[in-house]
């Protein structure tokens, strides 16, 4: 008992409250632990996956996770650590994103041992004497004790009544469920706290609350996100994942290896050595050995010895004059011209080796020049 709640603490910033936990593994042996994503980005990436790694931890006790997609809530928006209210989806792109999340999450947790729900199953059957039975549980002087609500309400920014209701309705999940643990990053803990309060009000027995801390993305400042940039996703490429890993911080090597592995963080270790180890391990689990063992060979071949990799990918473009942003967004190395021109004025963007200066310069192009654009991307010229 003792090095399972060793483990199920490991990383953890919340646990409300480890005796409650101690009790009901002991009176019930399995417990359903639910962990709910509103499906507001179609990507997962490692920001997600260190809920999922506790969550892998409770099944291979002999837990049962119970994984919701919150479609029905995501059409609401959860306002947590934001300061205005956050767009509402189309049930399209609702339905496409929780596809992804559907095929995504078995990278890492097990199938026998994960049952998905959406909670539009439960929602979409409630009616409105039911929907204000819910709301009464709850006050509004309660509801403006949570971070957020109070300094929008303090600083005059709109909150509407839909995203008072949100907490509610993630609090009724766990009813609906009889949850006996919910997961969640630090900044959801006003959400599961205002779920015991409302398990508690239909009679039902209160869940064990457990956060993680918010991995911070490869700037080593803000939550990994997918609109800042700053994310590691786990279907990117095997170099991509190894090459980014590689550019966090050292300062945050130990909290990656924590929450991310089972390795042990040593800080005898020199950070390269170590951070090599992480982007090894995390590449493996996700891409396999192979595809680990040759994005470590690319990295140590172009970024330490400052070789050019063996396999560039290949643009066939028409000869002539070409200013280079237009060049980069023509051989889609670039989503938009403003993005090159970014890359360029960052220094980021080398034609057979020399560092291009300036955004307004022309390039004649010629078969077999290599163009090398950002930190790990390379493409080969070839003239028609």
């Amino acid at each position: 008992m003792l090095k399972e709640i060793e483990l199920i603490k490991r990383g953890v910033v919340d646990l409300i409250s480890e005796e409650e936990l101690v009790k009901k593994i002991k009176e019930k042996k399995s417990l359903r632990v639910k962990f709910g994503a509103d499906p507001t980005a179609p990507d997962i990436h490692l920001g997600h996956v260190v809920v999922l790694k506790k969550l892998r931890q409770f099944q291979d006790l002999g837990h049962t996770v119970y994984f919701i997609i919150g479609d029905f809530t995501a059409m609401i928006g959860d306002p947590s650590g934001r300061s205005q209210t956050r767009p509402i989806l189309s049930k399209k792109e609702i339905d496409e994103n929780a596809k992804t999340y559907e095929r995504q999450i078995f990278k890492v947790l097990r199938k026998e041992k994960t049952v998905i729900v959406r909670n539009s199953e439960w929602f979409l059957k409630m009616d409105v004497r039911e929907l204000l039975k819910l709301i009464s549980t709850y006050t509004v002087s309660k509801m403006l004790e949570r971070e957020d609500f109070k300094n929008r309400y303090k600083n005059g920014l709109p909150i509407s009544i839909l995203e008072f209701i949100y907490p509610l309705l993630q609090g009724y999940d766990s009813v609906y469920l009889k949850a006996d643990v919910e997961i969640g990053g630090e900044d959801q803990i006003f959400n599961l706290l205002t779920a015991r309060e409302i398990q508690r009000a239909y009679g039902v027995e209160e869940q064990v609350v457990l956060t993680l801390p918010l991995l911070e993305g490869t700037d080593g400042v803000k939550k990994m996100s997918k609109s800042l940039g700053n994310y590691i996703g786990i279907d990117e490429d095997a170099i991509d994942i190894f090459g980014k890993l590689m550019s966090i911080p050292d300062s945050l090597l130990e909290k990656y290896i924590t929450l991310l592995t089972n390795m042990k963080y040593d800080e005898k270790k020199h950070p390269k050595e170590l951070k090599k180890e992480l982007a090894f391990c995390i590449t493996e689990e996700f891409k396999g050995k192979g595809e680990a063992i040759k994005a470590k060979d690319h990295f140590e071949r172009v970024f330490e010895k400052r070789e050019i990799p063996d396999e560039l990918e290949e643009k066939i473009i028409e000869e002539g004059k070409y200013d280079i942003a237009e060049l980069l967004f023509k051989i889609k190395a670039v989503p938009s011209k403003s993005e090159a021109k970014r890359i360029i004025t960052q220094g980021g963007v080398k034609i057979d080796g020399r560092t291009v200066e300036s955004f307004k310069e022309e390039i004649e192009v010629k078969d077999g020049i290599i163009l090398k654009v950002g930190k790990r991307k390379f493409y080969k010229l070839k003239v028609i």
